[in-house]
């Protein structure tokens, strides 16, 4: 074990936070996971109890964080963060002057500053750390983790970010690493919408997809939505990836925070839309790239 690593706390173990967790077992002394389904936790606990750290579960977020030097979040929405980390049975409470925590949940940049406010009167460390590369970039470590806080907060999560990204970079202050993410999804909504109009004109003009995407993917169009979604896409398969229920909540978060800076967003308004059509169409839980059916 590096000296780096001390004792952590993860609580949430959706699709993301359960591979990330494991990543940080492999190096961390201990782990102590906290999941609302307490099933869940039990299973992570069984699949890593044989990596280096010691590693349990908790029946409360508090009992998770009582004695983590850092406690790291990946919940659902701002809701969530704020009932796992600042209520009665909170992450917060149970934290010691000197800890430091990470939220890796998409949530609003005004809950970040709440978080860091309340964290700073407990003489706890405080970071906003989204992250971007799905399942399989939790999976395989290769995430990217947008951070907002102090340069010293950042400089101790370091090596614990490396255990499960390729890259994090640190933003700015409190709640810049949720605006950089809210950039981060802005981008993708345009990209998939017009990847899914490509394919559709494709298939409409009776191309082979694979081949125009294997032609195209080496010129100014390409992207990672084009190399990793385009085949499948073409085969009308959605059932897997970052799904339209989460990307909506994304783009509300993105949408309500441009009317606040004044910032103009006609294509993501568009495109969020769209993803409601795709909802309506009962594929909330499909991949984003799931536009192209509405198309069709």
């Amino acid at each position: 074990m590096s000296e780096a690593f001390g004792r952590v706390a993860f609580i949430g173990l959706g699709v993301m936070g359960y591979p990330m967790a494991g990543h940080l077992a492999k190096q961390a002394s201990a782990v102590t996971v906290f999941n609302r389904t307490a099933a869940k936790a039990n299973q992570w606990v069984q699949d890593y109890g044989g990596s280096q750290a010691t590693c349990a579960s908790a029946t409360t977020p508090k009992a998770a964080a009582a004695a983590a030097d850092i406690v790291f979040v990946c919940v659902g929405n701002d809701d969530d963060v704020a009932e796992v980390v600042l209520g009665a049975d909170g992450a917060l409470a149970g934290m010691s002057p000197g800890s430091l925590l990470v939220d890796h949940t998409t949530a609003s940049q005004a809950l970040a500053q709440k978080l860091g406010a309340a964290c700073a009167a407990q003489s706890v460390g405080f970071l906003d750390a989204p992250v971007s590369g799905g399942q399989a970039g939790a999976e395989n470590g290769a995430l990217t983790v947008m951070v907002g806080g102090i340069a010293a907060d950042y400089e101790r999560a370091g090596p614990y970010f490396e255990c499960y990204a390729k890259k994090h970079a640190l933003m700015g202050d409190v709640g810049s690493g949720q605006l950089t993410k809210m950039v981060n999804q802005i981008c993708i909504a345009g990209v998939l919408q017009g990847l899914s109009e490509g394919v559709h004109f494709a298939q409409q003009a009776g191309l082979d997809v694979d081949a125009v995407v294997e032609v195209i993917s080496q010129g100014a169009a390409q992207s990672w939505q084009m190399n990793n979604r385009a085949n499948t896409m073409a085969r009308d398969a959605y059932d897997f990836g970052f799904a339209v229920d989460w990307m909506r909540k994304d783009l509300g978060i993105a949408l309500s925070t441009a009317k606040q800076i004044n910032a103009r967003l006609p294509l993501t308004a568009l495109v969020d839309q769209f993803y409601a059509d795709v909802q309506n169409a009962g594929g909330g839980r499909w991949d984003t790239s799931s536009l192209l059916r509405r198309l069709k």
